[in-house]
């Protein structure tokens, strides 16, 4: 991947993060209402703090990628943030999948771009 794509692309995934990270944890901007459907879901989420956890994840992969240290073990750890938003929407808010989608094809393609950071883990 050409190496400026790649910092463009690291640099405007981090700022993302860092902004949905900490409207998490400060509550800035008001979420809009989830589908009836997923009051349950969220309720549980919200009562358990694992949406404070998400948000800690997503500030220290924010970080990691604006100060290109640990970028490539913090896209491992965010995947599952990644893939579970996507499986959220796909089950419970079709309507909104877009930017999961765009976090999961983010992350995709940073972790692509740290593959040769993965290259001993791989060989096993």
């Amino acid at each position: 991947m050409n190496s400026k794509v790649f910092l463009a692309l690291r640099i405007v995934f981090g700022l993302a993060l860092l902004f949905f990270g900490a409207n998490k944890l400060f509550h800035f901007m008001d979420p809009p209402p989830p589908p009836e459907e997923a009051v349950g879901y969220w309720t549980a989420l919200m009562a358990s703090k694992t949406m404070t956890l998400v948000a800690v994840v997503e500030i220290l992969a924010a970080l990691s990628l604006l100060l290109n240290k640990y970028g490539a073990l913090m896209m491992l750890i965010l995947m599952s943030v990644s893939v579970n938003a996507v499986l959220y929407h796909i089950t419970l808010d079709m309507d909104s999948i877009v930017m999961g989608a765009v976090l999961l094809v983010l992350n995709i393609v940073l972790l692509y771009g740290y593959k040769d950071k993965y290259k001993d883990l791989l060989n096993g």
